[in-house]
């Protein structure tokens, strides 16, 4: 039997207690930046596993370090561990115990598979060329998120790769989603205040209308992305929020719009900003009103390494079908592992979490979001079978 193989059985094996870490994980979510109990309950459960084990780090993020007995590179896979402010609506025995609170995106998910993948390991750590490192990240929800933080913090020192995988509620359990460029979008986000002069409604000539003035520019920004991008180099920009005055009779003095802009292109996401800064600017000046634009940049674009990528690739082909591995598009979301990928060779990959029968449907920030379960054996052996194979090729350099 090949380490591989031993490894998978111990998944196998593992998986009733995997499931129960998933459902404990539900059970207790915690919002970004206060994720105490998690991330105690994750050194905890890595301590016991054998592993290396630092906590604090970025914050209220978790480094567990398994070294092999042989040399060899070191690889990372990382799991974000933080819920979401969403009240959940599933009627299971594991539903959150924390009111207001929800795992809506499969964070509990992730963590339970690297967890369990710690485990499996363990066993054959002898057997292993070079070392495991898992980061535990907190706060992926919330922007800046715990990645920056957590890098800064020396999370990928000696790290030569790193992989991580997402549940998706669009595909299947059993399938698995790839692609070997771009994944998700960078994230910007803004916030415009039109200050104008408020006044009576039957006087609008003595007064500039902030409402006026914003709903102008509303449909001024959405024309950026038809007018001022290329079409052939993906972007969005949406206006989600725009708050002004509160009666009939009364001209608002002040406007407030906040949106958000997506896209792959270092230059176009520039670009957007440039445009965003430039129209507010000159159509609050047309118009009489003053403008103040606080501009958030976020996570940039995530972008896989394509040999990282071939290893998740040869990984799922030789666990599912091949037709169940399926090259995906590149989707707007946004995700600060980016981070760590502008910074090592890395992948992320969807591992399909979908089950009709089972009321698995939901997208994730749905308060009805729940997965397949069995996706966590497959996301954990695909997730440590291209971990082994970087591991025993010797990395890229080997």
């Amino acid at each position: 039997m090949t380490l591989r193989d031993d490894v998978l059985n111990e998944i196998d094996g593992l998986f009733p207690e995997i499931v129960a870490v998933r459902r404990e994980l539900h059970q207790y979510p915690e919002r970004s930046f206060r994720e105490h109990r998690t991330s105690a309950r994750i050194a905890d459960l890595q301590r016991k596993a054998g592993l290396e084990v630092r906590t604090g780090v970025g914050g209220l993020g978790v480094l567990a370090t398994l070294r092999g007995g042989r040399p060899g590179p070191t690889i990372a896979i990382r799991a974000d561990f933080d819920a979401l402010p969403i009240v959940e609506e599933n009627d299971v025995p594991y539903a959150s115990q924390n009111v207001g609170v929800m795992h809506a995106c499969g964070h509990d998910a992730h963590t339970a598979i690297a967890l369990g993948i710690a485990r499996a390991l363990v066993p054959h750590r002898d057997r292993l060329c070079g070392n495991i490192v898992f980061i535990h990240q907190h706060a992926e929800e919330e922007d800046p998120g715990g990645a920056k933080s957590m890098i800064a913090d020396g999370a990928l020192e000696g790290v030569d790769a790193i992989i991580a995988t997402h549940m998706e509620n669009y595909i299947p359990v059993g399938h698995i989603w790839h692609n070997n460029n771009y994944v998700m979008a960078s994230s910007d986000d803004f916030t415009i205040t039109v200050r104008g002069a408020g006044g009576h409604a039957a006087w609008p000539q003595d007064t500039v209308d902030a409402v006026a003035v914003g709903s102008q520019l509303v449909t001024a920004l959405h024309q950026i992305t038809s007018r001022k991008v290329d079409p052939l180099r993906p972007v969005v920009l949406t206006v989600g929020a725009f708050n002004a005055g509160d009666t009939t009779n009364v001209i608002a003095s002040e406007a407030q719009l906040k949106g958000t802009v997506r896209t792959f292109d270092p230059e176009v996401r520039a670009s957007v900003e440039e445009w965003v800064r430039r129209t507010t600017e000159h159509l609050c000046a047309a118009s009489g009103a003053a403008a103040e634009i606080t501009w958030l940049s976020g996570a940039p674009a995530i972008q896989n390494d394509a040999r990282m990528n071939a290893l998740v690739v040869d990984a799922a082909h030789d666990l599912l079908s091949e037709a169940c591995v399926i090259e995906m598009e590149p989707n707007m979301g946004a995700e600060d592992f980016s981070f760590f990928a502008e910074r090592v060779p890395a992948v992320y990959f969807f591992t399909g979490s979908a089950n009709a029968e089972r009321g698995s449907v939901y997208p994730y920030h749905h308060p009805r979001f729940d997965i397949d379960e069995e996706s966590l054996r497959h996301g954990a052996k695909v997730m440590v079978s291209a971990a082994l194979t970087f591991l025993e090729d010797g990395g890229f350099d080997g």
